[in-house]
Formats: C-alpha cells, structure tokens, sequence
C-alpha cells in the first residue's frame, strides 16, 4: 500500500544517507579486522558474523547498534567461548561492560559506536542449538532471505512508530517488541499500514505465524511463533501494558496519522504548584519509599522493581488499605528508587470485624475460640452471627505510612532491593515527593497524555 505524506516524511527522517552508510561500513569493517586479528593470535577455529539491523539493513538512521557474534564449534565449553570473546572485545573496545544470555558477553563503544562481541555456537540447524544466543545468526539469515528490499523502509517505518509509542525494546526497561519481531512482522503483513491496520483489532491471546500449523501455546498477550525455532514464541517479552499500548496506538494513528507518533514532542513539566494542585483534586494519599538503587544491570533491575510493586500492593491490601495504583521512578540523579503508593486520603477505622469458622465445624470453631479469648487486641468477645463466629478486634495499623515503615524490611521485593531496604530506606511523605526531579515522572502520570497527544 502506498505511504501517505506523513509516512513518506517519516521514512525521509529516518532512513541512512548514503554518507551515513558509507561511514558505518567503514566502521564495521575496522572492527571486524580487529576482532579476526585478535582470532588469529589466539588460534581460534571461530568466524565472525554481523547480525542484528546493521546486518539485515534494518536500523534506524542515528539509531543502531554493531553486533558482532563469534561462531564457536559446539566442541568447545561455554565458560571458554565467554572468556575468549570478552578478552578479544577488551582489546579494543571502550567503556566495556559485561552482560548475560546465558553465558556472558561484551558491551562496549568503538568511536562513539555502541557495539556487541557475542560468542555463540556455530550451527546449522536450531536441532543443534545449545544456548538461546545460537539462535541470532539464523534469525539474520532468515530475514535476508525472506524480507524484501522495498520491505527494508516498512520495517524502519514501524520501529519509529513503536519508538515513539514506547513500544520499541524487548529488554527488562521497555518490555515491548524486538527488533527481530519488527522484521517478522513486516514479513507477515508486508507493509506498516496492513500491519497496523489489523493489529488495532488484536485481543489479549493473539497467535501469530509465518506458516499456519500447530504450536505449542504460551501464556502471553501475543504469540508469534519464530519461524527459525518452532518452540519459542518471539514476543514472550512483550508486557501486557505494551501489548494494550500499542493497539490503542494503532487505533489513535488511524483515525488521525500524525508525525508525533513517531516524534512525540518533549514532555513540558508541570511547575510544583500546578502538580500539588492537581493532586489536592483527587483527594487521595500519595505516599512514597526511597530505597537506594542496587548497582546491577537493568535486566535484572527492572524485574525486581516490578516485584517489588506488587509485594508491596498485595502486603497493603491484606491489611484493608485500598490500593489504586503503584508506580516507581528511577532518579538516576540521585541513585535512587521511589516507588509511590496511590491510596485513600483516610486512615482505617480503628477497629476491624475478623471472620471465623462456621458453628457447625467445631474443631475449627474451638480453635478459633481459644485463639481470640487470649488475644489482647479483642475488643468484643468472639460472638454468633449467621451460624458462623465473629470477632471484634483492634487493628495494628490505621494509617499507611506507619504499617509501611514497620513491614517494609518484611516485604519480597526482589534479592538486591531487599538487601539496600535492610541497609537503608525511607518513607516518603507526600510533600517531599513534590520535588524537581520528579517533575517529568508525576507530570507524565498526572496529565493523562499519551505520547503522541502531547
């Protein structure tokens, strides 16, 4: 289908000059010599592949990384191909930092180029496939066999879009679609407006694939099964939350296509005041916990973050506190983690009526009997209501920032958050969250904007 005027600018804006080109294979090639220099001075039987967007001619103008992965033979130990492409990467990478899938790997900047040394195994089929990495070098040669060239600019095209949604990275942070997955859906659909046009009518459980057949299912909002590895399901990364985004964003763009959805404007922040007021008109308790942010790769940050919300939401709400909402904002000024509870503006009753066993199951109900009659907190003794026991007592908390700072230490926020709560926390009050640093975080949750809107 044909590209309309803001697409056709969009692609303008994205699309790699023929200088940017030319300036990146010689980047790519630079790289690629150091790398089989350092293979020979090791006597290495390995050989190095790009991969990635920069491989496949799928990557964003500014906007890439260089993947470079070392074909090991399965022969070798995973613990020695790690070792051999870290030291390789070292010889002449910048700002090196270590990573993991599966097995470590090699981040790092070659002139101001972000780059990747990936060991992985060489193989031929994903029947010999011995660790998850394997995979990505025939992920590359699928896609440079199956998508065509004029293809290249639909998939540039739908990554921006996703970009600018928040859509786009299946890592920890972002939970939303690969690159790969950009690709094999291009592939699917053939271009970004078919795409888009049937994924505003997806439902949570949508299964997608190349080939029709039967594969195994997976408890996800999206499905895609990789066409390299039948038993894997490309979008598995894919949060909820993205998942329902995206779709809204598909719906919006249709109705009313717009450059900021692929260039959304910079978020404008609201002064303290103009925050303050909007949330005196919600009448709700904002109340926040400070903890220290753990030095630890976003991989593993981010899900312990999201565990840490919903321990500290279901742990509220076992003790009657209404919840409506839990969110976290990393300052990463200051290092630190706040994660702000939502809840009502007023404190529990003073008193709560706790249900007991019916009458009738009298082990229980002696139990249950026993228990309360030599509990201090009884207000009224266990009493008969409706065939079953009842049980006034006095609650051990009323208000939320006191149950809070006691159980906080008590709470399974995740390994690292648990060990700098134990360390060191803090229960923030409401006027000390109303702070310069988080101006963009509470104007962002308050101004009920999408990206695109602003």
């Amino acid at each position: 289908m044909a590209l309309n005027e803001v697409e056709k600018q969009v692609i303008e804006w994205i699309t790699p000059t023929k200088e940017y080109r030319g300036q990146l294979e010689k980047i790519i090639n630079e790289i690629n010599e150091k790398v089989e220099q350092e293979i020979k001075k090791r006597k290495l039987p390995v050989k190095t592949i790009l991969v990635g967007s920069t491989a496949k001619d799928t990557f964003l103008k500014h906007n890439m990384d260089i993947d470079f992965f070392l074909l090991f033979p399965t022969s070798y130990e995973k613990e020695k191909i790690a070792k051999n492409a870290i030291s390789i990467g070292e010889t002449f990478l910048e700002n090196t930092e270590e990573s993991y899938a599966e097995h470590p790997y090699l981040r790092g900047y070659y002139k101001e180029h972000k780059v990747e040394i990936v060991p992985c195994y060489k193989i031929e089929d994903i029947s010999q496939k011995l660790s998850a990495v394997d995979r990505t070098p025939l992920h590359t040669k699928y896609v440079k066999e199956n998508l065509k060239k004029s293809q290249k600019q639909e998939v540039r095209l739908f990554k921006q879009f996703l970009q600018g949604t928040g859509c786009y990275g299946a890592e920890a942070e972002i939970e939303g679609f690969s690159g790969y997955l950009c690709e094999i859906l291009i592939i699917k659909y053939e271009c970004f407006s078919e795409l888009i046009k049937n994924a505003q009518n997806w439902k949570t459980g949508k299964k997608l694939s190349i080939i029709d057949g039967k594969y195994k299912s997976f408890d996800t909002p999206l499905t895609f099964i990789d066409p390299v590895d039948s038993n894997r399901n490309v979008s598995s990364a894919l949060s909820k939350e993205k998942f329902d985004l995206f779709i809204k964003a598909c719906k919006e763009y249709i109705k009313n296509p717009k450059t900021t959805f692929f260039f959304p404007n910079p978020i404008k922040p609201w002064t303290l005041e103009k925050i303050r007021k909007e949330i005196q008109k919600q009448k709700c308790q904002y109340v926040g916990i400070r903890i220290s942010k753990p030095d630890i790769l976003d991989e593993n940050l981010y899900p312990q973050i999201r565990k840490a919300t919903r321990s500290i939401w279901e742990s509220c709400e076992r003790c009657d506190f209404t919840i409506f909402d839990v969110m976290f904002h990393i300052d990463n000024i200051g290092k630190n983690i706040f994660i702000i509870v939502k809840t009502k503006d007023k404190n529990l009753s003073k008193t709560q009526i706790h249900m007991g066993p019916p009458v009738k199951l009298k082990k229980n109900a002696d139990e249950f009997l026993k228990k309360w009659n030599e509990d201090a907190r009884v207000i009224t003794d266990p009493y008969e209501k409706n065939d079953r026991f009842y049980v006034e007592i006095e609650r051990e908390y009323i208000e939320i920032t006191g149950f809070l700072n006691d159980q906080i230490k008590n709470f399974s926020l995740g390994k690292h958050l648990d060990q700098n709560v134990r360390k060191n926390y803090e229960i923030v009050e409401l006027n000390n969250l109303l702070d310069d640093n988080l101006k963009v975080f509470w104007t962002t949750y308050l101004d009920g904007k999408m990206s695109w809107e602003r």
